[in-house]
C-alpha cells in the first residue's frame, strides 16, 4: 500500500496532466466543448427536482433542525454522487482499455486509475462553483462551516480511489465485472440518501442503520452540512468519520494487494 501511495506522489503531475488531455479530448468534436461536461448533470439535477420536488411534491427536508428547500438540498448531494458513479465506471475500465498504451510506455500501473478519477475531478468543481453561486443567491450564504468542504472533497477522492484500484484490477482480470458494476451502481442513487433523506426511515432503525453503512453518506451529509452552514459534521458525527476512514483503508489495502499481485500479467488479459 505504501509503495502504491508512493507512486500516486510521484507520478502526480503525470497522471493530472494526463486527466486533462483527456478531457479535452473527449470533447475536441463538440461545438459547446468542456461545457457539456457541466450541462449534463444540471440536466439531471433539473429533472429529479422535477420529478420528486415538483411532480411528487416533495416537502423541504430538515437539515439540523432547519428546513431547507428540496432543490438546494438535493444540489450537492447529487454532484457527489455522480462524481462517485462517473470517475468508479472509468475508473474500472482504466487499465484494461489501455493496456496496449501502457505496453510502449514506462510508468507504473497504478497512476492510470487516477486519470479518469481526475477527469472528473475538473468537472465536480466546476459544478461545485456554480452550485456555491446558487446557494448564495438562494439566501445560504458563505458561513466558517465551508472550510470542512476541503475535507469531504479528500474523503471523495480517498474513497473513489481506493474503489476504483479494486474495481479496475478485478475489471482487467473478468470482463464482466465492469458490466455489472455499471448495473449495480446505479443503485446507489436510491441508498446513498441523495434523493430522499434517511430521516425518512426513523420508524425503521434496523433498516437505516444498515443503509448508513454506505460510506457515501458521510461524505453526501458532510457537503450539506458545509454549504448549508448547519453545523461541523466532522466533529457532531466523528464516529462516523472513524467508520469512513477504517474503510477507506481497508478498501485501499485490498486494491492495493490485488492491484501489485496481478498487474505483472495485465498484459496477459489483453
Amino acid at each position: 500500500m505504501f509503495k502504491l501511495i508512493k507512486e500516486q506522489i510521484e507520478y502526480f503531475n503525470l497522471a493530472r496532466r494526463l486527466s486533462l488531455y483527456e478531457l479535452k479530448s473527449s470533447n475536441k468534436n463538440n461545438y459547446l466543448g468542456m461545457l457539456w461536461e457541466l450541462l449534463n448533470p444540471l440536466t439531471q439535477i433539473l429533472i429529479y427536482w422535477f420529478v420528486f420536488g415538483t411532480l411528487r411534491n416533495r416537502a423541504p427536508v430538515e437539515v439540523n433542525g432547519e428546513e431547507i428547500p428540496f432543490l438546494l438540498w438535493l444540489i450537492v448531494g447529487f454532484l457527489v454522487w455522480i462524481f462517485f458513479y462517473q470517475a468508479s465506471i472509468q475508473a474500472s475500465k482504466s487499465i484494461y482499455s489501455r493496456l496496449r498504451m501502457l505496453s510502449k510506455m514506462n510508468f507504473p500501473m497504478s497512476v492510470i486509475p487516477n486519470i479518469p478519477i481526475f477527469s472528473k475531478m475538473y468537472i465536480h468543481i466546476g459544478m461545485i462553483i456554480i452550485a456555491f453561486f446558487i446557494y448564495q443567491f438562494s439566501g445560504y450564504t458563505v458561513t466558517i462551516y465551508i472550510i470542512q468542504f476541503f475535507y469531504f472533497v479528500i474523503c471523495l477522492y480517498a474513497l473513489t480511489f481506493a474503489f476504483g484500484l479494486i474495481m479496475s484490477t478485478l475489471s482487467t482480470i473478468v470482463r464482466d465485472v465492469h458490466l455489472f458494476l455499471n448495473s449495480t451502481l446505479r443503485m446507489g442513487l436510491y441508498v446513498s440518501g441523495v434523493l430522499w433523506p434517511l430521516t425518512i426511515l426513523n420508524d425503521f432503525p434496523k433498516v437505516q442503520a444498515f443503509l448508513k453503512f454506505n460510506p457515501l453518506i458521510y461524505v453526501v451529509e458532510g457537503y450539506r452540512y458545509a454549504f448549508l452552514g448547519r453545523g461541523w459534521y466532522i466533529v457532531e458525527h466523528w464516529k462516523y468519520g472513524l467508520y469512513f476512514w477504517a474503510l477507506v483503508l481497508i478498501l485501499l489495502i485490498i486494491g492495493s494487494v490485488l492491484h501489485m499481485r496481478f498487474r505483472r500479467n495485465f498484459i496477459d488479459y489483453l
